[in-house]
């Protein structure tokens, strides 16, 4: 799962507050204060016990108490995102609680006359909202698609048993550099790039930029990579990054599943719609999507998903489970 944030696959969410209030009207009752539910979190939809059992044989760095802090974290802020003139971006981190925003990146002439010519795109990476947007199947759903896409990468054991994710910190061969020319992002002198923990980010653009989303600094990972396979809280913040993170002309995986996507008549025509199958496309479709049913890792990814939704007690009766005839992006 190799790929650059500006020009290939990046191959990353959590406590989205969502108050319900429920009313007692009429009579004695009618001046009763709201009644407040307990806010949606990861927590109230995964036990630590279904952790474990979704991933019996994981490496012990792979805790459940890292992957809610990673959550929780994650979730105190979102990234706005302002592109101008097709090219320069401004990146601002914006704190949930008190809706502060700060500026971690800015391109050369993004105030320059020729970018503000164009109407400028904004969209936001909104952590929060990881598998807690919507109803409580689609959360689940959601999460059992995020799940199954880790268990694949990390995978190591049986085939078809469902039972190994989770098990590898990184790729199996680091001999490779995976460095790339980035102006914003370049790499620190003698330092590798290779793919890192549970969605095995790769090249020096993708943890640059999952650097300045995360810690808003960009530096924090270009000159320490080994984070991603040293601090596992670190390692599922990558992987949430990667899962919410849009990449044009792909959606997020987040939103072709939650179904916040919806494909125009150009992407329909390719077979894309939104569902689980998409989310392949946008992690790995140029390798397994467009290619017929038969492909294997398709296939183990699919596996894991229908896995996973049985263990979390869900299902997904409408499952737009395959990408073989989608083309791939």
């Amino acid at each position: 799962m190799k790929s650059m944030i500006t020009s290939a696959r990046l191959t990353l969410a959590s406590l989205f507050i969502l108050t319900l209030l429920s009313f007692k009207c009429g009579g004695a009752h009618a001046d009763t204060p709201a009644a407040t539910a307990p806010p949606v979190s990861v927590e109230s939809i995964l036990s630590e016990k279904q952790f474990n059992t979704l991933f019996p044989q994981r490496d012990k760095f792979y805790s459940y108490a890292a992957f809610i802090k990673a959550v929780k974290e994650l979730s105190a802020f979102k990234i706005k995102i302002v592109k101008r003139a097709y090219s320069a971006l401004q990146l601002s981190r914006i704190d949930n609680s008190i809706g502060k925003a700060t500026i971690i990146r800015e391109d050369k002439g993004f105030n320059e006359s020729w970018a503000k010519s164009k109407p400028d795109s904004v969209y936001y990476i909104d952590f929060a909202k990881f598998c807690t947007e919507k109803d409580a199947l689609t959360n689940k759903k959601e999460l059992a698609a995020f799940f199954a896409h880790i268990a694949h990468e990390t995978r190591h054991g049986q085939n078809g048993q469902y039972n190994d994710g989770l098990m590898l910190k990184h790729e199996n061969d680091t001999s490779l550099p995976y460095i790339a020319d980035n102006d914003e992002y370049p790499p620190a002198a003698g330092k590798k790039y290779y793919g890192r923990g549970p969605m095995q980010l790769s090249y020096n653009g993708n943890y640059g930029y999952a650097s300045d989303c995360i810690f808003g600094d960009k530096k924090v990972l270009l000159n320490n990579p080994d984070l991603v396979e040293t601090d596992p809280v670190v390692a599922f913040k990558t992987a949430i990054y990667f899962w919410m993170t849009p990449q044009a002309p792909k959606p997020s995986a987040h939103a072709a599943m939650t179904g916040s996507w919806q494909p125009n008549d150009t992407e329909k025509a390719k077979g894309r719609i939104p569902g689980f199958g998409s989310t392949i496309n946008i992690i790995n479709g140029a390798i397994e999507c467009g290619k017929g049913d038969d492909m294997y890792n398709m296939k183990d990814r699919i596996g894991f998903y229908q896995h996973f939704l049985t263990q979390l007690g869900t299902t997904d009766s409408n499952c737009a489970c395959s990408c073989g005839k989608m083309a791939a992006y």
